[in-house]
C-alpha cells in the first residue's frame, strides 16, 4: 500500500509519517519546497519505505505528478497559524482552498482509492452546544477557519460530484513534541525551561479539548482503514474539556515551577475572533472507525515536557520571540 502525506514536514504530518512507516506502508512524504533542501521535522527520519519530495500544493501540475500510483492520500498541507491569518488572509485562501482543490482533482484523475482531508475544530467557532458533534454549525471566526471551512467544502464536493472517496478528519486541539512555539502548551513549556518566572500568555479563559499527537495520528489511520468513513466528517478528540488556565497550572505543577502570568496583548485574538469553548463529541469515530484515544492529558503533557527538556530539541526554539 503506497500513501502520500502532504504537509509531512510539519508537526502532525511528521508523526503521521512515522506511524505509517511503523505500520508497513510505503510513504511518499511531501515537504514544502525551499532552496535549502530542508525537510522540516522529517529531518532525521530514515526508512527504506520513505520517499521525501519537495514541492507546493498550490501547483496543480505538481499535485497531479505526486499522486500517481498512490492508494491513499493524507492531505495535511495547510497554513494553520491563526495569528498570521489576520495579516495574510489571501495566502490562506490560496494554500488551503486552492491547494485542496488541486489535491482532490489530482486524486480523481489518478484514481486514488481514498483521500483523508484534514479539517480543524476551529471551523466550529465558539461552541453553541457541548459536546460538539459533526452537525454543529460552522462559524468563520478567523480567516484561517474560513479557509478551512472552504477547503472542507471543496473536498466534500468532490465526493458528491465525482464520487471521489473522501473522508474528512476533524482533529481537536493537538499537542506534543515538535509543535510550534506559537501554540499554548509549547509556549508555556519553553518559557519555563528558559528560566522565566513571569511568562507571557494570552486569554486564559477559553476551554479546549487537548489531544496528544500520537492519538490524533491513530485517528487518521483508523479513518483511512474504515470504509464506513467515506463521505463522512469525523471529529478526532478526547471528549474532555479543560481551560487554558487549568492547563497552564498542570504544566507548571509537572515541571515543579512557581510562575506568574503576564498578559501579552500580542497573543490576544480580536474580540469576535476568539473561540471560547471547544469540547469534542467523539462518538461518531468511535462507532464508525473503532477509535478511542489512549493518552490522558497528564501522560501526554509529561511526554511533551520530556521532549522539550532535551537541549537538542529546545535549541530549535526561540523563547523570547512570539512566533505568529
Amino acid at each position: 500500500m503506497k500513501v502520500l502525506v502532504t504537509g509531512a514536514d510539519g508537526f502532525i504530518g511528521s508523526h503521521l509519517t512515522e506511524l505509517l512507516l511503523e505500520e508497513g506502508y510505503n510513504v511518499r512524504a511531501l515537504s514544502y519546497y525551499n532552496s535549502f533542501n530542508y525537510w522540516g521535522w522529517l529531518e532525521g527520519i530514515e526508512h527504506k519505505n520513505l520517499e521525501i519530495i519537495s514541492g507546493d500544493i498550490r501547483d496543480p501540475f505538481f499535485c497531479h505528478k505526486i499522486t500517481k500510483d498512490i492508494n491513499i492520500v493524507f492531505h495535511l498541507a495547510a497554513l494553520i497559524a491563526i495569528p498570521y491569518s489576520y495579516q495574510a488572509p489571501d495566502s490562506y485562501i490560496d494554500t488551503n482552498i486552492k491547494g485542496t482543490l488541486n489535491i482532490c482533482q489530482a486524486a480523481l484523475d489518478n484514481k486514488v482509492k481514498k483521500v483523508i482531508h484534514t479539517s480543524t475544530s476551529e471551523v466550529y467557532g465558539t461552541a453553541q452546544y457541548v459536546p460538539i458533534d459533526e452537525n454543529h454549525p460552522l462559524q468563520a471566526q478567523s480567516p484561517y477557519s474560513a479557509s478551512k471551512i472552504g477547503a472542507d467544502a471543496i473536498a466534500y464536493s468532490f465526493y458528491n460530484s465525482f464520487n471521489l472517496p473522501v473522508a474528512i478528519a476533524r482533529p481537536f486541539n493537538t499537542y506534543g513534541p515538535r509543535q510550534s512555539a506559537r501554540a499554548i502548551i509549547p509556549s508555556v513549556i519553553i518559557q519555563i525551561l528558559s528560566g522565566k518566572k513571569e511568562i507571557e500568555l494570552g486569554d486564559l479563559s477559553p476551554t479546549r479539548d487537548f489531544n496528544y499527537v500520537k492519538d490524533i495520528c491513530r485517528g487518521f489511520l483508523a479513518i483511512a482503514k474504515a470504509d464506513k468513513c467515506v463521505g463522512k466528517t469525523l471529529n478526532i478528540g478526547s471528549n474532555y474539556e479543560i481551560s487554558i488556565k487549568d492547563t497552564v497550572q498542570k504544566i507548571s505543577k509537572i515541571m515543579g515551577s512557581d510562575i506568574q502570568i503576564k498578559t501579552d496583548n500580542k497573543r490576544l485574538r480580536p474580540k469576535n475572533s476568539e473561540v471560547f469553548r471547544l469540547w469534542c463529541d467523539n462518538r461518531k469515530i468511535n462507532e464508525l472507525a473503532g477509535y478511542y484515544p489512549s493518552y490522558s492529558l497528564d501522560q501526554g503533557l509529561a511526554n511533551t515536557i520530556e521532549w522539550f527538556s532535551n537541549q537538542d530539541n529546545l535549541k530549535k526554539y526561540k523563547a523570547d520571540i512570539y512566533n505568529i
